[in-house]
């Protein structure tokens, strides 16, 4: 068989997710159809629809998609077997139900962005940087009945440095993802893979999650230090982005912070303290130093550097976060 005749249904939704699309279409591959979320409301009445990037570039390329509310619905289930794909694709999607995910005979494999069998869930690369790693990676592997537990196909590591946030790593993980799919793909044509039970690569090291993130999983947890505060602003930089209470006396704000830097010291000030240097710094006093905010947003107000923000902060000395 050749990539001209496998027949590739894609299942995607972000951006994340048009990567690999575009690779397979670009590569020549045999994309017959592509499975995404309904268009959502927006705007202020809700009265527009916005179709997901996955739709968007599918429809660009002229290729079907199908947009079912209920992967179980009766109608959807015929449209796919209509379509006589050989392998379906999953990337940054949702949870099939065994009776999509078994319907082809080569499978279906899902690209996910981390190392399996660690950090399985919805967001393993917030949760990689939240926890200080130096290294994620990427893996291929065929779905089975549980989430993220199916046997692995391919793994790649890739670096995380000190400075890299969210976006940073994602648009990694995007770009090399892509490679892997396609990688995948053609080894699937060759039937090269060698598919390995995830039991055979844990190691002693204990399983981390990585669930679904909430507004209340992004507030800063001060109390804990400054390389921790520090990996966990970088770890939702630039989104959904980490957050705290300002207090200046009886007044609270919701500040978000984008990105800090690291200051260890022995700070005479109570943890939580907000200290400013004139119109220079703003800095947060922790436990073993300080938390120095080089990027931030209060509500209702713009994105901006803390020199910026600084001009129009009237500081009367009792600033702390919570």
């Amino acid at each position: 068989m050749t990539k001209q005749d496998l027949r590739i249904v894609y299942m995607g939704t972000p951006d994340f997710a048009v990567e690999s699309l575009r690779r397979l279409v670009e590569g020549g591959y045999n994309v017959v159809g592509v499975i995404t979320m309904p268009d959502k409301p927006i705007g202020r009445h809700q009265t527009e629809l916005s179709a997901s990037p996955v739709k968007k570039y599918a429809v660009s390329q002229g290729i079907p998609v199908l947009q079912p509310k209920s992967l179980k619905d009766p109608e959807f289930l015929e449209e796919l077997r209509a379509l006589r794909a050989d392998l379906q694709i999953v990337v940054a999607f949702r949870m099939l139900p065994e009776v999509v995910w078994a319907m082809p005979p080569l499978g279906t494999f899902n690209l996910h962005a981390a190392l399996l069998p660690q950090y399985r869930g919805a967001a393993p690369i917030n949760w990689a940087i939240i926890n200080g790693d130096t290294e994620t990676g990427i893996t291929t592997f065929f779905l089975d009945h549980e989430i993220d537990t199916g046997s692995v196909i391919q793994r790649v590591p890739v670096p995380i440095l000190d400075t890299d946030n969210v976006e940073d790593v994602h648009d990694k993980l995007m770009y090399l993802g892509a490679d892997l799919v396609v990688e995948t793909v053609d080894n699937i044509i060759a039937g090269t893979v060698k598919p390995i039970p995830q039991s055979e690569l844990q190691t002693d090291e204990p399983l981390r999650p990585a669930p679904k993130i909430f507004k209340e999983t992004c507030r800063i947890p001060w109390e804990k230090g400054v390389k921790a505060c520090y990996d966990f602003v970088r770890g939702l930089s630039p989104y959904p982005a980490a957050w705290t209470e300002l207090q200046q006396g009886e007044k609270r704000t919701v500040l978000k912070i984008y990105a800090t830097e690291k200051d260890f010291c022995m700070p005479s000030e109570p943890v939580g303290t907000l200290v400013q240097d004139g119109r220079k710094s703003l800095r947060v006093a922790l436990k073993d130093g300080y938390l120095v905010l080089t990027e931030v947003q209060l509500a209702g107000k713009k994105r901006m550097r803390v020199a910026d923000f600084l001009c129009g902060f009237h500081a009367d000395g009792t600033e702390r976060v919570e």
